[in-house]
């Protein structure tokens, strides 16, 4: 029967997958402000994401969690879920309803990270809720492996405890009750603004009880569906259970992305290989793929981790990112992180365990313990090279025969990667109209001229490029960076 219930659900779910992200006004890059709290957040997007053309935020898990206090406040406790208040390590619910309201304000949405496959290792009562031991799969005997849970067993994999945690048990077994109180903690988000979720251990989770889930929610304030972007780690395709089984739903984490933008950042795998990016490498359909170099689980070795880049490696990574947002592939969020040597590391904190603020700096860059790399300058700017670029296609691809690439998009938006060792020149058709642009890796544009580079088009649309190796080794420029088009984020 469930099986028979699966099949109709993704069936139905392919005529309406929630793969729409809602974006407003052209605007295209997500930005994951992990632990950071929320009237922190509504700040950020005020000063500095609105005005650099920023989409949205993810945002850590809102709902009341287990406080974990040894090891001291580690980041994992917001992913031991006790109830579905809007009560958390990031603020309380007046402090989230703001967030979400200042931020849309500015033309920034609010993507929630939603932890529904399971609640707190505790003793299957949950007041706040409420559940109780029959909400939960251990107890109602539906782990046959004896909740050691086995990655090579589809159902071991949705019906026992992930690390130990309470595994809820949704559907016709239990009268749809838990569906029901998971689809109203989402619907009370959306009535406040937020536009989408990411659904945290999706893979853990049955399809058909992921579609009922999300069949259930409101249209979000813009009358719209609210996105949806699948937590799925299928690094090999042959796993027990595949990415591929969540894309009716939904948009879907492609964790081979991270795996395979690695060459690019390290200059490990020829730039010139990288003409074909996307679905040729066996990833996911680009219309399905939600990507991002790292994330807050796999830069600290965990779900999904293994030889990534983070930004402890920030020459290559930067790279990455850059090539990542000029290319034509998924939906793409930017991780800002915070420093850690420990991977349980609590974000930086007071002595009772609250998170503190980001410290900005002078230059734009944050300090106290924050990494921020969504205000790295290289990075910042390419979110709005990926603006501009809009829905334009690749073009007009073009390599030395080994390590340097260039490309355009469509005819609003070009970029140049050096991996050599040594400085690249060449004559390159841009197919962008003819003017005075600002290189975007180097600078910014100003109302008299640009802060770094300037890149020359000429009537044939050719320009001469001079791309030196090291960290700034690209050149970006596109049709909202013109020389003297005046500060801030412009597609």
């Amino acid at each position: 029967m469930r099986l028979i219930c699966c099949l109709l659900a993704v069936t139905v779910a392919f005529a309406s997958a929630q793969t729409v992200p809602n974006f407003k006004n052209g605007r295209k890059v997500i930005v994951h402000l992990f632990e950071w709290k929320w009237t922190d957040i509504a700040a950020e997007c005020e000063r500095y994401l609105g005005m650099y053309g920023f989409a949205g935020v993810q945002i850590s898990p809102p709902s009341e969690h287990n406080e974990v206090w040894s090891p001291w406040r580690p980041w994992y406790e917001r992913y031991q879920p006790i109830g579905y208040g809007l009560n958390s390590r990031s603020g309380n619910e007046a402090e989230f309803a703001d967030m979400v309201r200042r931020c849309r304000d500015v033309d920034v949405l609010i993507y929630v990270d939603a932890v529904i496959n399971h609640m707190a290792a505790f003793d299957y009562y949950f007041p706040l809720v409420p559940y109780h031991s029959t909400d939960f799969n251990v107890p109602s005997g539906n782990c046959k492996t004896g909740n050691d849970m086995n990655y090579g067993n589809a159902e071991s994999v949705r019906n026992c405890d992930l690390v130990g945690l309470n595994d809820l048990r949704f559907g016709a077994q239990c009268d749809y009750y838990t569906n029901d109180k998971v689809i109203e903690y989402l619907n009370k988000m959306i009535d406040y603004g937020v536009a989408g979720f990411r659904i945290d251990a999706a893979k853990h989770m049955w399809p058909g009880d992921l579609w009922d889930i999300v069949g259930g929610l409101k249209n979000t304030w813009d009358g719209s569906r609210p996105y949806v972007f699948q937590e799925v780690i299928d690094r090999s395709g042959s796993e027990a259970v595949s990415c591929h089984e969540y894309t009716g739903i939904g948009d879907v984490t492609e964790f081979k992305y991270c795996d395979k933008i690695v060459g690019i950042g390290r200059g490990n795998n020829l730039a010139k290989y990288f003409s074909n990016f996307g679905e040729a490498w066996g990833m996911m359909n680009t219309d399905s793929a939600f990507v991002f170099v790292d994330n807050h689980d796999n830069q600290r070795s965990h779900g999904g981790g293994g030889d990534i880049l983070t930004y402890k490696e920030s020459t290559p990574y930067k790279k990455a990112l850059a090539f990542g947002m000029a290319w034509d592939y998924g939906t793409f969020r930017i991780m800002s992180s915070f420093e850690f040597s420990d991977p349980d590391s609590s974000p930086p904190a007071n002595s009772d365990g609250s998170t503190q603020s980001p410290y900005i700096n002078a230059d734009s860059t944050c300090g106290g313990g924050w990494v921020c790399e969504h205000r790295w300058r290289q990075i910042r700017n390419m979110a709005c090279f990926r603006n501009a670029a809009g829905w334009e296609p690749v073009l007009n691809f073009v390599d030395n025969g080994n390590n340097a690439i260039g490309f355009s998009r469509g005819n609003r938006a070009y970029f140049a990667l050096n991996n050599e060792g040594y400085t690249v020149t060449g004559d390159v058709y841009t197919g962008l109209p003819a003017g005075e642009y600002c290189d975007v890796i180097s600078g910014d544009p100003t109302n008299s001229g640009c802060t770094g580079r300037t890149v020359t088009v000429k009537s044939d649309g050719r320009a001469w490029l001079s791309v030196d190796p090291g960290e700034d080794s690209m050149v970006a420029f596109h049709i909202g960076a013109m020389a003297g088009s005046g500060s801030g984020c412009r597609w």
